[in-house]
């Protein structure tokens, strides 16, 4: 019999060993580290010398530790909502362009109300909120395709992000562009009532990482201690016991697409007022995209979420210093987050079901 003709199956384990549930991010890091560095030996460097600049060098700088926390908080803010999606068998893998949209339509509160002297107390909560509905309405456009027509969530929201990215790129380089920017693709600086204030005077780290440690706190309780919390935990488990509960299915579609999509653009709208102070055609390095990896290597989990987030913060951080002290490419960074993707997953896999190899019968 040919090798071609072997069959695999995974078959569900009927109860996951819980340590092996627990170890299986730590396992998926390490191997990830075991390909990074075969990446970076085929680059003709050392791979401990790449290791020591990616992760030692941040930690013991004060300014890059204030730089992993202000990377960190969109990632969290974004994988949060997107487990919420996960955990009910939903996959909003659109977040890119739900963060483009909030932060587009949010700071377009900023450049409407630029020069504004007088009564500007209201600017930086109406972008927060501006940003969260845009994000919010965005994201319901595959959900409510879902649930009339039966289109696929993954393909409709992947689509979305171009058209998002798109939209951004024409405002920028038409009508939101700064007539005094030297024909520069970019919108006029943002008003200091427009910019979230640092959380101490003269620190780095802005108002909007405090707001994504609340949501941490907010997310946990609400999938520990509430009815919906439970309807979300059930509808991932048993569908069809969740019908029985009385959870409406398509509502609950609608609602989780919303909240998450709603996250994702109070995410851009924090990344344009805290971090780059104004509209320019790229407002992400693939933010919405890292989430994916930060809610799977969190296990689904806000404090989990919290932890990942800081550790895919820290690739970022550690790839910048180390294209300039060792000139390895910052792509290198992109396929590094997507191999421990790739590795999470398989270990999530591999935890809850079992290989078995087969031969059909002659």
């Amino acid at each position: 019999m040919s090798a071609s003709a072997l069959r695999f199956r995974l078959i569900a384990r009927a109860r996951p060993s819980r340590t092996l549930v627990l170890l299986a991010p730590v396992l998926a890091v390490v191997l990830a580290l075991a390909f990074g560095a075969l990446m970076i030996l085929a680059l003709g460097k050392s791979p401990l010398q790449a290791f020591s600049v990616y992760f030692a060098r941040p930690l013991a700088d004060p300014f890059s530790l204030a730089e992993i926390a202000v990377k960190a908080s969109p990632l969290v803010m974004i994988a949060l909502g997107l487990a919420l999606c996960y955990r009910a068998n939903l996959w909003n893998i659109g977040a890119e362009g739900q963060f483009v949209i909030g932060g587009t339509l949010g700071g377009g509160i900023a450049v409407a109300t630029h020069g504004m002297t007088h009564a500007t107390f209201w600017i930086l909560p109406a972008m927060l909120m501006v940003g969260a509905l845009a994000g919010a309405l965005y994201a319901l456009i595959p959900a409510v395709l879902k649930v009339t027509l039966g289109v696929s969530e993954i393909l409709v929201s992947l689509m979305l992000v171009y058209v998002a990215q798109l939209f951004l790129d024409y405002l920028v380089r038409g009508p939101w562009r700064d007539p005094k920017g030297f024909n520069f693709p970019v919108t006029a600086g943002f008003d200091t009532a427009a910019i979230l204030p640092p959380l101490w005077p003269g620190g780095a780290v802005h108002a909007g990482v405090g707001l994504t440690l609340l949501l941490v706190v907010i997310m946990g309780v609400v999938l520990a201690s509430t009815r919906f919390g439970y309807a979300v935990r059930i509808t991932g488990l048993a569908p069809r016991a969740a019908a029985f509960a009385g959870f409406d299915q398509r509502r609950l579609t609608l609602a989780l697409f919303a909240l998450s999509g709603g996250l994702a653009g109070l995410a851009g709208a924090v990344e344009v007022s805290g971090v780059i102070n104004q509209l320019q055609p790229s407002i992400s390095p693939g933010y919405g995209f890292a989430a994916i990896i930060v809610a799977f290597l969190g296990r689904l989990s806000p404090w989990g979420i919290l932890v990942a987030g800081l550790v895919l913060a820290l690739t970022y951080i550690g790839g910048e210093a180390a294209q300039i002290a060792m000139k390895l490419p910052l792509d290198l960074t992109t396929a590094f987050q997507g191999v421990l993707l790739m590795c999470v997953l398989a270990a999530d896999v591999l935890t809850h079901y079992s290989v078995t190899i087969t031969r059909p019968a002659a």
